[in-house]
């Protein structure tokens, strides 16, 4: 009876971490807007969060592969992207200016003391999240290579109701 209840529980604590939540961070966009993490949202739409920085040659090739095509996923999912950038404070304000010569048209925001980071468990970089319309951590990966950008896109249709 025990053994039961016992895999039970883990079987249920198992599933409530893959389903976890968005730590609340207060972290800076690029325009200086104080935004706390937990809040961060998509009218009940699936949202990607991906980490990058400025000098992560991989994490630059992965979004501006999804900048290429961002519109058509926006269309075909109404899914958004937000970038957090983890470039330590005397690089916070290269950031902006980079973004922008990129036209990238996600929201970014700069967490210069990892604290979001080290919260969302995320080691290397890339590394993306999805989360869902109710605002659950569904799935992540970290790392790219060129066309990985489909596997991000194929999961967030999985998320779209």
């Amino acid at each position: 009876m025990f053994k039961k209840i016992f895999l039970s529980c883990a079987v249920a604590l198992t599933a409530l971490s893959s389903m976890a939540a968005l730590p609340s961070v207060n972290l800076k966009d690029i325009n200086g807007k104080t935004v706390d993490t937990a809040t961060l949202s998509n009218d009940g739409k699936p949202f990607v969060i991906s980490f990058f920085a400025l000098w992560c040659k991989p994490c630059n090739r992965e979004l501006k592969a999804i900048s290429e095509v961002y519109d058509e996923w926006q269309e075909e999912t109404g899914m958004r992207l937000v970038a957090v950038s983890i470039d330590e404070a005397q690089n916070e304000q290269k950031v902006k200016p980079f973004v922008e010569s990129k036209g990238w048209e996600y929201e970014v925001l700069l967490d210069p003391n990892g604290e979001f980071k080290r919260q969302m468990g995320v080691n290397d970089i890339p590394h993306v999240f999805i989360v869902d319309g109710e605002g659950n951590i569904v799935w992540n990966h970290q790392g790219y290579v060129d066309g990985g950008e489909e596997d991000i896109l194929e999961a967030v249709k999985k998320f779209v109701k």
